[in-house]
Order: C-alpha cells, then structure tokens, then sequence
C-alpha cells in the first residue's frame, strides 16, 4: 500500500544551516499494516510523513501508494489517498463551524460542490451513530462549534474526519503528544477501533517508546534520516523497552538521550 524507495531530502542546502534529514529512507506498508515510528528528535520521523503527504519535494526517490507514483503530485492531489491526524487538535478542523458541518465535509472530500450544500438526516444519523463510539457524549452535542471542544474531544473529532472516507493510507504525526495520558490513552484506543475495523493501513509517528510497541503490528525506529530498525510479528510482541533500546544502540551505534522516549511521558 506504501513504498518509499531511496528518498532523499536536505534542507538549506550549501547554507551554514544544511541539515540532512532524511537520508535514503527505504519502506514498504502492505494492506493492512499498522506501522510506528518511533526516534529521537531530528531522526526524521515527522520529516519521512511530511514527504509521504507532499508538503515540499523530495530531492530524490520515490513514493508509491497503492502501486501509483505520487512523488511528482503536489500536495492537494495527494489528499484523495491519504487522512492525516496533526499533533496539535487545533490543526485539521474549522474551529467556528459544528461538528456535524466539519464532518459532512471531510465526508464530501473529493466530490465536486454545488450551491445547494446541506446535511442529510440519514447523514445526521450516520454521524451520531459514528460518534457515540467514541463515548465523549459528542453525539448529543453535534451543533457544537469545534472550537468549544476539549483538545481529547477535537482530536476525537480531527481523528474520525480522517478515516470517514477510507483512506488509502492514515498519518498518525504524534496525534497524542499534546494530550494528558488519560485522554491520549482514549484518542489511541480509538485509533485502534477505527484502523482494525476499517481495515486501514496506518504509520504512526510517537515519541513515546511503549506506545510504539504497544500499538500496531510493526514498528520502524528512525536515526539520523535513515530507518535502523523495523520489527514485526512474533518479534513485535515480545519487545519491551529495555530490549528496544539494547536493539537501538545495537544497530545505531549510539545510546538515546531523549527523555520523553525513555520516560514515555
């Protein structure tokens, strides 16, 4: 569903401020994968979704979803394929609009716009059903301005505007970092409901090691722009955090010194 082949990208290049961010990042997500990401800041972690998403160019390689190249797609094209979840809840939702008009337009993405725009009672009734899972109470409240909601609740909300149509591949960029762990132990859970009923295959980026290995049936581990480390299967299980941090500086050469991935606050 996802190939990344030899993708390349500096930033700044021949300045005093070059950085080399993502340095011949190799991937490939069959249908189905829920893949993590996980790494130290600047390993290139939000820099490889970025790429995927086509928020700039890549210098070199390619990027392939479903078998198609999208590399050359600017990034409004690539919005057909991909639903993508930002860290902070206030990014992928319209503050001053109601739930129920947020979520009829994340459900009208793609489809071309006439003068006569309203929602449906079989729509009302699909998003009601859609949101009583979330068990938020969001549901009795789908006239509601976004902008009143809590940050658990908009990210609820930003999370099911990014599935509702089945995209062919789900960004998840640190979708809980801004969150208290209560109500990003909830947002995470339902990300798991959603992906596993939906059959979605997703690439979750978290600073947040047992997350990392708690969630998903793959997990990747980033360092210095290259991918050092992916793991799956019987292997997956069986990981803690001790083992993945002896299998880090294994392959890397290097300890971690970040403390929000050793301390997973």
């Amino acid at each position: 569903m996802l190939e990344i082949i030899d993708v390349y990208k500096t930033f700044n290049p021949g300045t005093v401020n070059e950085k080399k961010a993502l340095n011949g990042v190799n991937l490939k997500l069959n249908d189905g994968d829920f893949c993590t990401v996980i790494g130290g800041n600047g390993a290139g972690k939000s820099t490889t979704l970025n790429a995927i998403a086509g928020v700039w160019p890549v210098d070199s390689g390619a990027i392939l979803i479903d078998g198609e190249d999208i590399s050359a797609l600017p990034e409004h094209k690539r919005a057909p394929y991909l639903g993508r979840v930002f860290q902070d809840p206030m990014t992928g939702t319209v503050a001053d609009m109601e739930i129920i008009e947020n979520l009829a337009i994340a459900a009208r993405r793609g489809q071309k716009r006439g003068l006569s725009w309203g929602v449906k009672k079989s729509e009302r009734e699909e998003y009601r059903e859609l949101l009583k899972q979330f068990e938020l109470g969001l549901e009795d409240r789908m006239s509601s301005k976004v902008g009143l909601l809590s940050g658990g609740q908009r990210q609820a909300i930003t999370l099911l505007m990014a599935t509702i149509k089945r995209p062919k591949l789900l960004l998840l960029d640190e979708h809980t970092a801004a969150l208290d762990p209560k109500t990003a132990a909830k947002v995470l859970e339902l990300s798991d409901k959603i992906i596993e009923e939906n059959n979605l295959t997703a690439l979750m980026v978290t600073h947040n090691m047992k997350d990392a290995i708690t969630h998903g049936n793959r997990l990747i581990m980033m360092s210095d722009g290259k991918i050092v480390l992916d793991i799956s299967g019987e292997e997956k299980k069986k990981l803690t955090v001790e083992i993945l941090l002896q299998k880090f500086e294994k392959a890397s050469g290097s300890t971690i010194d970040n403390d929000r991935m050793l301390l997973g606050d």
